[in-house]
């Protein structure tokens, strides 16, 4: 793989075997199951009275933050030569948390089991994460992933929308994932067995500027824009009109909407500048959101189109993020952040709109992703026009 840096200053790469690369992908999927399934799996343990509307957001944030702490601590704590073994650990210990899952009481005790689920999974992420930013195409390799993420995330939707909950309730759901997260068990010794470091910058030591920080502030506000609103979509469904069965078969419908963003964005990639795809992309959720707070009882149609339209949007911007964070800094150390600040930012969104649930009310919770995503557009046009000065001068 070759990697250029600004300067014209060319590094070369070990190509990673495509079996080994595939690998990787499947493995972080299976991590990253939680997050399309989360609506579904929160919604069962509240319908079940497992945790109140108040501890939702509490629990959806402990599970994603140490999830994006997993990420994060893998990429400063864990040396590449036990990628293999860290993997195995960390997918034996996920599935081991949701077990541990079945036995949890009230809000805190699911706030424990799934925070040192997500730790776990967080480990895996960084193992995925460290193979596609040393691939030959990064940002269309991470575009790959997340479609590959949503399929696995869309079809073990359905099957717990109406073959497993129905017939097992929420704790079915949670065996289930026990079990398909031993899979990166066996998978693991099928990774990469050396990985190189990631090249040095000419300029000498990395360094962070404004510049090379936007990428992951950008991302962490546009995942916080999303996942505030995706942890209440069963609630907010309910109130429009939809039954439970029905809002969650919409949810993977809409796992399928997000596979299509995903497909049509790693093919656009390298055609669109990805600050500019990346505003627009800001502006749009936060248009949808907006247009889901003025969403009437009874107007389930617009509902889920508005549903389908933020799905696509979600993935669509996924690989111009990796694109962005490739553009700010050539050597990868940006890029192996961003799956961090995606996690923190879907942590973040729901903690924060789980302080504007009142009750059984869940109907300000776009008014929060919205206030996310006007953020994230004004963060962007800062970021243009501070550039347009520098180039100026």
């Amino acid at each position: 793989m070759i990697t250029t840096f600004k300067d014209g200053t060319v590094t070369q790469r070990k190509e990673i075997h495509t079996s080994a690369l595939m690998t990787a992908l499947v493995v972080g999927s299976l991590a990253l199951l939680v997050l399309g399934l989360q609506p579904i799996l929160l919604g069962e343990l509240l319908e079940a009275r497992q945790v109140s509307l108040e501890g939702l957001g509490l629990v959806a944030m402990a599970e994603i933050v140490a999830l994006g702490l997993g990420a994060l601590l893998g990429d400063l704590a864990l040396p590449l030569v036990h990628l293999r073994l860290a993997t195995a650990i960390a997918a034996a210990a996920a599935a081991a948390m949701n077990v541990g899952t079945l036995h949890a009481v009230g809000d805190m005790g699911f706030v424990a089991y799934r925070a040192a689920a997500g730790l776990a999974e967080g480990i895996l992420v960084w193992g995925t994460t460290a193979v596609i930013v040393r691939s030959a195409n990064p940002d269309r390799i991470a575009g790959l992933f997340f479609v590959l993420q949503t399929l696995a995330q869309a079809f073990v939707g359905l099957l717990l929308a109406h073959v497993i909950i129905p017939t097992h309730g929420w704790a079915g759901a949670f065996a289930l994932l026990a079990s398909l997260l031993l899979v990166p068990v066996l998978l693991a010794f099928a990774l990469p067995r050396h990985l190189q470091p990631l090249p040095t910058p000419p300029t000498g030591a990395f360094a962070w500027t404004w510049q090379k920080a936007t990428p992951l502030i950008t991302v962490f506000l546009q995942l916080s824009t999303l996942g505030a609103l995706w942890a209440y979509v069963e609630p907010l469904g309910i109130h429009v009109g939809f039954s439970a069965t029905a809002v969650q078969t919409l949810i993977a419908a809409c796992l399928g909407v997000q596979v299509v963003g995903g497909l049509c964005g790693s093919a656009l990639v390298r055609s669109l500048q990805a600050p500019k795809a990346l505003l627009a992309g800001s502006t749009l959720l936060c248009g949808v959101a907006i247009g889901i707070f003025y969403t009437g009882a009874g107007a389930t149609t617009d509902f889920a189109a508005l549903c389908g339209l933020f799905a696509f949007t979600w993935l669509f911007i996924t690989p111009f993020q990796m694109r962005f964070a490739f553009d700010a800094d050539a050597s990868g150390r940006v890029a192996s952040l961003i799956p961090a600040a995606q996690v923190f930012g879907i942590a973040f969104g729901p903690l924060v709109a789980s302080f504007f649930v009142q009750g059984e009310q869940a109907h300000a919770v776009p008014v929060v992703s919205a206030a996310f995503g006007a953020v994230a557009t004004l963060t962007l046009c800062w970021r243009s026009v501070t550039q347009r000065h520098a180039f100026s001068a």
